[in-house]
């Protein structure tokens, strides 16, 4: 089973002084890169986080946002009056210079400078920090669960486009067969044609001619094309999503592929050739995104 490295969990908590939101997303990366964005109070917990997500999520662009509000009128945050007013007559003075009457802008300037505000200094309660740090992993598992969810959708593409891959490698065996005989015909006309008193040695001629289909034999990348695709169904169906190994997988793949392509010399087996290509592309796309 397959995961995707795309997700999204969100999840709350309430605590006696505060509602604390969770939510957490991720996209596709080669490795893990975690941005949080986490409020002064918290901050101190960053490490413990990262951890967690390193344990949880093992790969991916994550993106981890830690909010809160305060449901306590106590701890709501107060003006600090005297910088207020201080600020203000100091706007006052600048506009009365420059002949301006715009008080209650002055009022809405004034509150939006440095230090007008004022809370007080919370310190971190290790009971609400348990609270806070389960509901992350919770929201870490809906990640997860989403992430399997987008894996189920992809493996089933993917799994198709490779038995495509197989229907087509067996459609070229009849124009194998028939580009043998094709080529036999061609290099014995050309022969006849030549204008020589000397006779041909049918045996040596032969000779030369199996040498020339076997460079052209492509049994070998078939069944070799088999097996790759047999070890990726194998692959994918296990328990652990492995985005890395199929990844290695799906590139020999694509070199018994572009084989068969450069040895096929004829028209209908480039088709096919064409159409395993196009489904190899689609599959390399997909395991962009898969863990």
């Amino acid at each position: 089973m397959i995961k995707s490295m795309t997700g999204y969990g969100k999840a709350e908590c309430q605590l006696k002084d505060r509602k604390v939101t969770i939510e957490i997303k991720s996209l596709n990366s080669k490795n893990l890169d975690i941005y949080t964005k986490i409020p002064g109070l918290y901050r101190e917990k960053e490490l413990e986080i990262r951890n967690s997500i390193s344990k949880k999520l093992q790969r991916g662009k994550v993106e981890f946002v830690l909010y809160y509000e305060v449901t306590d009128d106590k701890k709501a945050t107060t003006i600090n009056s005297d910088v207020v007013k201080n600020y203000y007559n100091q706007l006052k003075n600048v506009a009365l210079d420059l002949d301006l009457q715009t008080s209650e802008q002055l009022l809405q300037m004034a509150i939006r400078m440095p230090d007008t505000l004022s809370t007080e200094r919370d310190q971190i309660d290790q009971e609400d920090w348990k609270e806070i740090h389960k509901a992350a992993l919770e929201a870490m598992d809906q990640l997860n669960d989403f992430r399997l969810q987008e894996g189920e959708y992809l493996q089933k593409d993917i799994v198709q486009r490779i038995k495509k891959i197989e229907k087509c490698k067996e459609e070229i065996t009849p124009f194998e067969l028939e580009r043998t005989e094709k080529i036999r015909t061609k290099l014995t006309e050309s022969l006849n044609s030549l204008n020589t008193d000397q006779e041909i040695d049918k045996n040596r001629f032969e000779q030369e001619l199996i040498y020339y289909l076997e460079k052209l034999d492509i049994t070998e990348e078939k069944v070799r094309l088999t097996n790759h695709c047999n070890y990726f169904i194998e692959i994918i169906n296990e328990p652990e999503s492995n985005g890395k190994k199929l990844g290695f997988i799906t590139q020999e793949i694509g070199r018994e592929i572009n084989t068969i392509g450069s040895k096929a010399n004829n028209s209908e087996m480039q088709k096919f050739v064409v159409l395993m290509k196009d489904e190899l592309e689609k599959i390399k796309e997909q395991m962009l995104n898969i863990l």
